[in-house]
């Protein structure tokens, strides 16, 4: 007589093991990381249970999330039989959720002394490091030193031949910032300014002066690390 497979659903589980319930009784920070991404993704296969298809990815990825945000959804559906469209777009949204509220935890700090830029840093890390292309944030302070709101400028490399000062400037007039803090990624991960950086950013530092609006620092982003340049006397 042929045997007959069976497949465990998470639903007959024990209560005490399914992801959503253990969630509600002890907090997420108790379950794995192949249970919160199955009660991202809810559902698994006819052969798969969500938790089951939740652990083929993160071994696909060894377990490492940054590779996993990284790649797109046709890269992180490849291979992974369950995965489809809505639940991989499910998962990447629960990641740009993580990248904005650790920005939001670090709204609005005060940058009393070069040392205080790691709060502007850790606000544009989680949002900038994983860019692919180059892009300058401006980062507006007001009179005492609180960061009020931040936007991004421009898209590219930086070069002081096409970062015009008006478009950096006209952000923080017209939220009538006192002085700003310029933010820029390196897509290679090394945080070291270049010369065409230096350059542009004492272009910048000399239009700052004439309309009264100081560029208190420029930081750049690398891959979990970054460089102040007023920390590294670049700029004074």
């Amino acid at each position: 007589m042929e045997a007959t497979e069976y497949r465990l659903r998470i639903k007959d589980l024990p209560e005490d093991e399914r992801p959503l319930e253990r969630l509600y009784k002890y907090g997420p920070q108790a379950l794995k990381t192949s249970e919160l991404i199955a009660i991202i993704i809810r559902t698994g296969t006819g052969t798969a249970t969500a938790i089951q298809v939740a652990e083929q990815l993160l071994q696909k990825y060894n377990g490492n999330l940054k590779r996993l945000a990284d790649n797109s959804e046709r890269q992180i559906a490849d291979g992974i039989k369950g995965l489809g469209t809505v639940k991989v777009g499910q998962i990447r949204a629960a990641f740009e959720l993580g990248r904005r509220m650790a920005a939001f935890l670090e709204e609005k700090p005060q940058i009393s002394s070069p040392s205080d830029v790691v709060h502007v840093a850790r606000m544009a890390m989680p949002s900038m490091r994983d860019l692919r292309k180059e892009e300058l944030h401006v980062f507006c302070l007001d009179t005492k030193n609180y960061v009020t709101k931040h936007r991004r400028i421009f898209e590219g490399s930086l070069n002081a031949s096409i970062i015009h000062s008006r478009e950096v400037f006209r952000f923080a007039i017209e939220e009538a910032a006192a002085s700003i803090i310029l933010v820029h990624n390196h897509p290679s991960g090394d945080p070291a300014p270049s010369p065409e950086d230096i350059h542009a950013t004492r272009q910048l530092v000399k239009a700052g002066e004439l309309l009264d609006i100081r560029v208190t620092d420029h930081v750049i982003i690398g891959d979990g690390s970054y460089i102040s340049m007023r920390e590294e006397d670049i700029i004074k």
